[in-house]
């Protein structure tokens, strides 16, 4: 009890302490209660900073969204799956529709027929209608080729113009000629010192024979080159190999065909031959005679 006592027994000093304790208590609560603070926020938050940093973070958000959506990439409506469908927003019913459409072996070709077959939603067409890809040949068709049918009224000889004198010009006004090939033909005459025969045009690399004929209709040779032919049954391999258009390998199975037998009666045995064409036999009978 007397411990107790002790506790609540203060001298002069002490009680003026606690007095004055007592005082400065009352007054700070007097001061709370009565006097208005103002409350100023730290951050406006309708400054254009603070709105041009929440637009940017919009923007961040956006795009994140944006990115987990899953990407679409053209593809061609005619084979999609139904997951594709089902990606792409269609209903089960507008699915069935084109899968029904489909199995007719009928062909989705524009936007309007997707929409017609489907029956899909303008807004959903709005959405997906830019990534159907079509076929190339669908959106840009080629132009159908020219057909050339030989409707060339094949001239007289006089009528005709000389292979041998005619121009790079003149050449290509035949179909099937151009820059390319009237050079290639000029160069060869100059080459072997003019044409001897029409036949020699064989041996132009690139010359189908539909154009050969139609050079023909309106070309011919008027000044012929002479050639001093080789007899076939003396000439070697190598004075055969000199005819233009005639690779050795070509000249040495010829040479070898006609030493297996006594005697050639005829051009047209040496069909039999790997490689020799009609048109080179026709070629190397300018070149080589059977006497």
């Amino acid at each position: 009890m007397n411990s107790l006592k002790s506790h609540f027994v203060f001298n002069r000093s002490q009680r003026n302490g606690i007095l004055l304790l007592i005082l400065l208590i009352l007054g700070l609560l007097c001061f709370y209660q009565f006097y208005e603070f103002e409350t100023k926020d730290v951050i406006d938050l309708n400054s254009s900073e603070v709105i041009a940093l929440q637009n940017e973070i919009d923007s961040l958000r956006l795009a994140e969204f944006e990115s987990r959506k899953p990407k679409r990439y053209p593809f061609n409506p005619n084979f999609i799956t139904d997951f594709k469908a089902y990606t792409l927003g269609l209903s089960p019913e507008e699915y069935d529709r084109l899968r029904d459409y489909r199995s007719k072996n009928n062909w989705i070709n524009s936007k309007s027929d997707f929409k017609n077959v489907t029956k899909v939603s303008d807004s959903l067409l709005e959405e997906i209608g830019p990534y159907f890809k079509f076929p190339e040949w669908l959106n840009n068709p080629r132009p159908k080729r020219k057909t050339y049918v030989n409707s060339y009224t094949e001239k007289t000889y006089a009528q005709k113009i000389d292979l041998n004198l005619a121009t790079e010009a003149q050449l290509q006004e035949v179909s099937g000629i151009g820059e390319a090939l009237s050079k290639r033909i000029t160069a060869y005459r100059e080459k072997i010192g003019g044409f001897s025969n029409e036949v020699q045009l064989q041996a132009i690399w690139g010359l189908r024979p539909d154009v050969i004929e139609r050079v023909t209709n309106l070309f011919t040779v008027k000044t012929p080159k002479k050639i001093a032919k080789m007899n076939l049954k003396n000439a070697s391999a190598s004075d055969i190999a000199t005819i233009p258009g005639i690779s050795f390998d070509l000249a040495k199975r010829i040479w070898e065909f006609v030493k297996l037998r006594e005697r050639v009666e005829s051009f047209s045995e040496l069909e039999k031959i790997e490689g020799l064409t009609k048109g080179k036999i026709q070629l190397i009978q300018l070149y080589l005679s059977l006497e």
